[in-house]
């Protein structure tokens, strides 16, 4: 699996490059924000440092992107658009799935239903720029400095945690008591069991 290709790169890659820019991502904006409400704010979703949205955008946007790394005004404009069609798509979905965005750019100018707005989908283009022109080849040379048997390892220990973290954090959101599960779980194997 993780030696399969996926546009010209390997998986092993691409999820070492998924968590590494989920880690940036969460550490960028969790400084801006704790910038912003003059006080250390987390900005992922559980308690762990890691936004799998800057993991999903950078890894994606590198391979969608890639191609315009030689005229950068395309390379910005096409950064800034597919970002901000993302970040707008996963706002719905978010809306649809918990009832809330976990961002808010009401209070921002040029903002559409405080999903989107201008300031960000500039941001989003120079980002864009910075991880093509500069970021993934230092990424893809950090990944490579480890051996693919611990690499993979590490990848698997990261995702696992993340995995673990965000299962709790999603039975506090839908108030599901783990020890209330656990004892209707042990109910049904007893009641299986009997049978």
């Amino acid at each position: 699996m993780w030696t399969k290709e996926i546009f010209g790169t390997d998986v092993y890659h691409l999820v070492s490059a998924f968590i590494i820019y989920s880690v940036l991502g969460w550490l960028v904006e969790s400084v801006y924000m704790s910038f912003c409400n003059h006080k250390i704010t987390n900005r992922g979703f559980g308690k762990g440092p890691f936004c799998p949205i800057y993991g999903f955008g950078a890894v994606v946007g590198y391979l969608l992107l890639r191609p315009l790394e030689a005229d950068v005004f395309k390379l910005y404009l096409a950064g800034a658009v597919t970002a901000t069609v993302f970040e707008f798509l996963v706002g719905k979905l978010m809306l649809r799935l918990f009832g809330e965005v976990w961002w808010d750019y009401n209070d921002k100018p040029c903002n559409y239903k405080g999903i989107i707005c201008l300031e960000s989908t500039v941001a989003w283009g120079f980002y864009a720029v910075v991880i093509i022109l500069f970021l993934h080849s230092r990424v893809m040379a950090f990944i490579d400095r480890w051996s693919f048997s611990f690499g993979s390892k590490i990848c698997c220990l990261v995702l696992m945690a993340v995995t673990v973290d965000y299962i709790i954090r999603l039975m506090d959101i839908f108030h599901i008591d783990i020890r209330e599960q656990k004892d209707k779980l042990v109910d049904r194997y007893e009641e299986f069991k009997a049978r």
